[in-house]
């Protein structure tokens, strides 16, 4: 079973493909927010340079966020058009739980923090498991303080782990049972997304394009600021 995996809840554009056999290849690349110029150029060369063609996939997996409005928008527009040309299912898989995947064969609990801007952070509390990491709760949004005031609270040792955490080091650094992982860890990467897609797939677990959703925590802030906008008025 081929999978195409499509990333782009962070400024980076990535892409990846597997099968049964493990990850064929992937490729990011790191272009601002040009998700939509980005996007179709990345996943040609990465099927030329695998040397697959659309029609051999069977399902596509994207990131659902959270992440950049703007991107995972394009990351999903995209994977749906693909889908439905090819008519083929589609997965879903949040970026948190991306950038926990890399940190399985620990021991710690692994805490990852998405920058949300704004002044805000995305988080979701893992455990490392056999095979992968299980997450505890939901996924969350709040002020940095908000995490470390829970972090503070439970004196369990802890990996802090995305691009949030190193935003926020200064705030994060001062807690002496936490500790952050590796700033090369820090983005959700198209290859966790297809090894987490590829167990689920041979479940049939999957989405009809029409239901996969982006997975936002907050509105947009175009729509945010409209509101504000209304309300001034």
């Amino acid at each position: 079973m081929l999978i195409l995996g499509i990333e782009t809840a962070t400024d980076r554009v990535g892409a990846a493909l597997v099968d049964h056999v493990g990850v064929l290849a992937e490729t990011h690349l790191l272009g601002g927010r040009r998700h939509a110029e980005a996007l179709g150029p990345t996943i040609e060369f990465l099927m030329a340079q695998a040397d697959r063609r659309p029609q051999d996939l069977a399902a596509i997996a994207v990131d659902v966020g959270p992440g950049l409005f703007t991107g995972l928008r394009v990351g999903l527009a995209h994977g749906k058009a693909m889908a439905h040309a090819l008519a083929i299912p589609m997965l879903g898989v949040p970026s948190l739980d991306l950038v926990a995947f890399p940190l399985r064969y620990g021991d710690k609990r692994v805490v990852s923090v998405i920058d949300a801007r704004r002044g805000e952070v995305y988080w979701a509390t893992y455990w490392p498991v056999p095979g992968g990491v299980q997450r505890e709760g939901e996924h969350r949004i709040g002020a940095p303080e908000q995490l470390v005031s829970e972090l503070t609270a439970d004196p369990a040792d802890t990996l802090l782990v995305g691009d949030g955490a190193h935003r926020y080091d200064n705030v994060f650094g001062g807690i002496d049972h936490v500790e952050l992982a590796d700033p090369a860890l820090s983005r959700p990467s198209a290859s966790s997304l297809v090894q987490l897609a590829h167990p689920q797939a041979m479940r049939e677990e999957f989405v009809d394009q029409y239901e996969i959703e982006p997975l936002y925590l907050r509105r947009p802030d175009a729509e945010i600021n409209w509101v504000t906008r209304n309300d001034q008025g």
